[in-house]
């Protein structure tokens, strides 16, 4: 059995980057402390850390223990307040992985359900990649992953897509960007400067082949992984930017950007990955029930 104390200095260590200033928030010698992480590390049959200069860092070894020692703290912070408020304030809890190019708006969209349920629920979210969010929800670090394209073929983890359905895209732009393009839509895009999602997007490739099937020549100045980062550096002017339609009103409400148009000919489509084929956990199933209800368009729709 792991030994609490040791799990509890590790993560002191870790957190601290190394054992005097560790040492110095836990009231113990160094001398003291590094004995202790030596013996956590014997009796684990693993090193945990590794030395760089005058650092510590941690072993990929390591970073896992120290993601499950932060659950497992996490998860007994969650029980002393359970017993200390009583059975009435329990609340259950939701971990939530979401790729970071599902856009902001359409990510709160799809999960403002879940604090409405009946039963407390305590929304905790993950933004990463999807391969490492899937790689956490297979260990059930993760409860379910919003992605904006199904489980990826050929991988080795068990998961299930779930369409939650899908929107247009409509193309935006800060207000003088779009005085000085000539023509209408989608002819203002010839010439013009473009913000493209990040190579996990499924819109990084369709984007491109839709403008080149529309004789459109544009000049890809930037490429962003963070859907919000994309929209900041579209309202400061740097370029167009696409966006699902749906979210075209939460969009201009909080930049200072105009539509130019939209396309239905590229669809943006949204998923929730689960490691069950059928939808368990309640808050999961509250997000597949309205977001089939008609909060994105549906699966198909056009």
């Amino acid at each position: 059995m792991i030994n609490y104390k040791h799990l509890h200095y590790f993560v002191s260590v870790a957190r601290a980057g190394g054992v005097i200033r560790a040492a110095e928030r836990l009231h113990l010698t160094p001398q003291t402390l590094s004995g202790q992480i030596s013996q956590f590390e014997e009796r684990l049959g693993v090193a945990l850390f590794r030395r760089v200069g005058r650092r510590l860092e941690l072993t990929e070894t390591g970073k896992l223990a120290l993601s499950y020692a932060e659950e497992i703290f996490q998860t007994g912070a969650e029980l002393e307040d359970l017993l200390k408020n009583g059975a009435e304030e329990r609340f259950i809890t939701f971990r939530v992985g979401i790729a970071d190019v599902v856009p902001k708006f359409t990510a709160h969209r799809l999960l403002a359900p879940v604090l409405g349920l009946p039963t407390a629920v305590r929304l905790i979210c993950q933004e990463d990649r999807l391969d490492r969010l899937l790689a956490d929800l297979a260990i059930h670090r993760l409860d379910m992953v919003l992605a904006d394209r199904p489980m990826p073929p050929g991988m080795e983890i068990k998961g299930y897509s779930h369409p939650l359905g899908e929107s247009g895209v409509a193309f935006m732009a800060a207000p003088g960007l779009a005085a000085r393009l000539a023509g209408g839509f989608p002819d203002c895009l010839d010439g013009a400067p473009l913000l493209l999602p990040g190579r996990d997007s499924a819109l990084h490739g369709a984007l491109p082949r839709w403008l080149e099937r529309k004789g459109k020549r544009v000049r890809i100045v930037g490429e962003f992984d963070d859907s919000a980062l994309m929209k900041a550096f579209g309202e400061a002017g740097a370029g167009i930017f696409p966006t699902p339609a749906a979210s075209v009103p939460e969009v201009t409400a909080h930049y200072q950007v105009v539509k130019l148009g939209e396309t239905e000919e590229i669809r943006e489509r949204f998923f929730l990955i689960s490691a069950e084929r059928r939808l368990t956990h309640p808050a999961a199933r509250a997000v597949s029930e309205n977001a089939r209800s008609g909060m994105i368009a549906p699966p198909g729709a056009v």
